[in-house]
């Protein structure tokens, strides 16, 4: 798997976990411990995603 199929996976689940938790934070009979779980792993990915476009970033300014 590519670098930019990867940063694409984790985007298409970090969107989906929005998704869920605006659903989620909708419902009147909310789970607390569960909305905090999926928000945990939502920032989870979205710092695996700047880790990884940072990589990018800094490779890119080697090689230049």
């Amino acid at each position: 798997m590519t670098i930019e199929a990867r940063v694409r996976e984790l985007d298409q689940r970090h969107q989906s976990l929005k998704s869920i938790i605006a659903r989620e934070e909708r419902s009147p009979s909310v789970d607390s411990l569960y909305l905090k779980e999926l928000k945990r792993k939502k920032l989870k990915l979205k710092e695996e995603i700047e880790r990884i476009k940072a990589v990018q970033r800094q490779e890119l300014e080697t090689i230049q």
